[in-house]
């Protein structure tokens, strides 16, 4: 069953994520984000090469990464190599597998030390977790996509959402992508939308027409709801966070399992969102845009 963990399995459950499960074990499904193959340059292929790494999947051997990536052995293994020479990669010398490297956690630190999000959101975004009583979810754009960087669960019920910090999150598919793509700009939006859009769910909209629609709901509730598109078990509600100058730069978002999204629950996401939105931008040292505005959104 994908996306929901039930507590008596919990203790044995490792890693949390948006998991594309079966009888909790991942699969190999992982959105990466990529970029056009013909629009891909050396250092991008190298690099993407990272993205496949995650908390269900710590190692990746040649082989593995050959079939993932489709690209040519010596290719991929150049690229590697690379990778392991700067610090990226390390090579497990057991399993001659691909794990990350030193230079992530320096680079980690450095990152943190002078931009501390991480840090900083993580008291304030398990309150807002606690006040709600549901899985809340902080990301940062990262290119076409969104890369989580907080997350806190209050574990209050028996069904959770599990979620993975390490996994990159489609703009089109998910609450916290759309908000990106509503408050973005036009040619992220552009970008995104003229490009193949992937169906992750029976219910994952990818028709270009039909997603503007909803970016303009998006834009006139200040929020969006988005109901079993990334995951056939989970919905959530995202607004936006607004860095200086009111432009958006990152997304907040309460994840529940769909069948708990309804009455009471829903409207205290809402209400949580209208709190919470304004006071996670002022943290990031942003303001609310003058256009800004939050009202009541629907179900669509």
């Amino acid at each position: 069953m994908s996306g929901l963990l039930f507590e008596p399995l919990v203790a044995n459950i490792l890693a949390s994520g948006f998991l594309f499960c079966q009888r909790f074990s991942c699969n190999e499904r992982k959105f990466c984000g990529r970029l056009p193959k013909g629009s891909m340059g050396t250092i991008t292929k190298a690099l993407e090469l990272l993205d496949y790494i995650s908390t269900q999947r710590p190692e990746i051997g040649l082989g593995e990464y050959v079939r993932l990536t489709q690209r040519d052995k010596a290719t991929v293994h150049r690229h590697l190599v690379e990778l392991a020479e700067c610090g990226f990669l390390e090579q497990n010398p057991e399993t001659r597998r691909y794990r990350l490297g030193p230079a992530i956690l320096r680079l980690y630190g450095v990152r943190e030390a002078n931009m501390p999000l991480r840090s900083v959101l993580r008291p304030f975004i398990e309150e807002m977790a606690q006040e709600v009583g549901e899985l809340v979810h902080v990301s940062l754009l990262q290119g076409q996509q969104l890369s989580p960087v907080v997350h806190h669960d209050p574990r209050l019920h028996g069904t959770q959402v599990a979620f993975d910090e390490s996994q990159l999150l489609p703009l089109h598919a998910t609450a916290s992508g759309l908000v990106m793509l509503c408050f973005g700009g036009d040619d992220l939006r552009a970008r995104v939308l003229d490009a193949p859009l992937e169906s992750f769910t029976a219910q994952t909209v990818v028709d270009p027409d039909s997603l503007r629609e909803k970016l303009a709901e998006c834009r006139a509730n200040g929020s969006v709801w988005v109901e079993k598109g990334f995951d056939d078990e989970v919905s959530s509600l995202a607004g936006p966070i607004f860095g200086l100058g009111g432009a958006v730069i990152g997304a907040v978002s309460i994840a529940v399992p769909s069948s708990r999204a309804v009455g009471d629950k829903r409207a205290a996401m809402v209400e949580a969102l209208r709190k919470w939105v304004p006071r996670l931008s002022e943290l990031m040292g942003g303001s609310l845009p003058a256009d800004y505005q939050q009202r009541e959104v629907s179900h669509g």
